[in-house]
């Protein structure tokens, strides 16, 4: 449980706040490369730790991440001309590059000092493995941008793609944590003991602190004497990467999408301090990359395929208005959850949850180890800010080399020998 003042330490993400302070000290995703496409298209809104901003790819190709009002009467610039290296009101012609300058403005005088004055907040972005990334906070502490292995993968070997979620980003971070849970709700197999999540339901949890966040160990015994284990990494402040060489879901024979050699993660992004945008990426740990047709299968099997998104958004047909259209047969005879897709089943629960969960009225137990130790480090992390301090993984050297790694292992088998010689990346 957390006290109620340390809940909200680490739930609010607006500008001054300590959480909003803390993001602020990161490269974070602000959109997919996709959603702009072309030199000089149309403008997309994006609002992002609170803040309503508007995003643009300029004549060149870069990237403008804009305040999302002009500051001459604050008309929204999402109807704004992009033209020319920039974008212009329509409203009065006032003209802004992707720096913020004002580089025209037509209903004033020729030769006005007042262009000189205006200017527009700009956020710097840098473009890297289809996401556009942006830094919020104080120029003196920008780090270099994100360097992760999957990142320098080839094209063939990666995707990228983004759901919207109704929750606070902290509890919608904590479900990606938490391994225990997917021995239940992700059950998609009742009855069925060959199941790697139903031969046992209570993992052990080793916790290990890095310079980066931690790396954590989800221990499972198997009835012939051998473990599953699984090291996941988090890194600070908002993402986790997991493993998936083993075919998990036994009984599912060739369409176990989990059946190709991966490794992938979800960053939770903070909209605001009640809704979230998840980036989740895979990577295909094979020389040959992702086979055809299989990202469409993965993605309809985590339940955010094309056909599970409400048209020309990221938000997922299935949701907390029609509750997730959850079939009780299915609940009853197959699936422990009755709700379709594996994103999907997460969503329910974490949105279900309410806006913001009030964690002073949880009682934890040793599944929850993970989840302990991140609050304490964005706990820590947060005064560390305050105090003028760099926060952890804010340097891209900590962290670009880590990969997470799963096995099956023998009784004489240490993971902590066998995962050395393997958590170690490619590219």
């Amino acid at each position: 449980m957390l006290k109620p003042e340390d809940n909200e330490r680490v739930t609010r993400v607006g500008k001054g706040t300590p959480m909003g302070e803390l993001f602020r000290r990161y490269w974070i995703p602000a959109l997919l490369c996709e959603e702009l496409p072309e030199k000089d298209g149309a403008p997309v809104r994006v609002r992002l730790l609170g803040e309503d901003l508007i995003a643009f790819r300029d004549s060149d190709g870069e990237i403008g991440l804009l305040d999302a009002y002009c500051p001459h009467r604050r008309a929204p610039m999402f109807y704004g001309r992009n033209e020319e290296c920039g974008l212009r009101c329509v409203y009065h012609g006032w003209k802004f590059d992707r720096h913020g300058n004002c580089t025209d403005m037509p209903s004033e005088p020729a030769g006005t000092p007042l262009q000189a004055k205006v200017k527009m907040a700009a956020y710097p972005t840098v473009e890297r493995g289809g996401i556009i990334w942006t830094y919020m906070g104080p120029k003196d502490t920008m780090p270099e941008p994100p360097d992760y292995e999957w990142m320098r993968a080839p094209q063939s070997h990666r995707f990228i793609s983004k759901t919207w979620e109704d929750c606070n980003w902290l509890q919608a971070m904590e479900g990606g944590l938490d391994t225990a849970h997917s021995s239940f709700v992700h059950n998609e197999f009742i009855g069925n003991e060959a199941s790697l999540r139903n031969q046992d339901r209570s993992p052990r949890i080793e916790v290990e602190r890095t310079d980066y966040g931690y790396y954590y160990v989800s221990t499972r015994s198997l009835k012939d004497g051998t473990s599953y284990c699984r090291l996941y990494h988090y890194v600070m402040p908002n993402q986790q990467m997991r493993s998936g060489t083993v075919k998990f879901l036994a009984g599912a024979g060739d369409e176990d999408p989990h059946a190709v050699p991966k490794m992938d993660g979800h960053f939770w992004v903070p909209v605001d301090d009640e809704h979230t945008y998840v980036y989740n990426w895979s990577c295909a740990v094979t020389d040959k990359g992702f086979p055809d047709g299989w990202t469409e299968k993965w993605e309809s099997f985590m339940g955010r395929g094309k056909d599970d998104l409400i048209p020309g958004t990221f938000r997922l047909k299935r949701n907390l208005a029609n509750d997730y259209l959850i079939d009780r047969d299915v609940q009853r005879m197959k699936t422990y959850s009755g709700i379709k897709g594996l994103n999907t089943q997460d969503y329910a629960l974490q949105e279900g949850m309410g806006p913001i969960v009030d964690r002073s009225k949880e009682f934890l137990g040793t599944s929850d180890r993970a989840i302990v130790a991140m609050r304490r480090q964005l706990i820590e992390a947060t005064y560390q800010v305050e105090k003028g301090e760099r926060p952890p993984a804010a340097d891209p050297r900590t962290h670009r080399n880590i990969r997470p790694v799963d096995r099956v292992l023998n009784a004489d088998q240490a993971w902590k020998d066998v995962f050395a010689k393997e958590a170690v990346s490619k590219w």
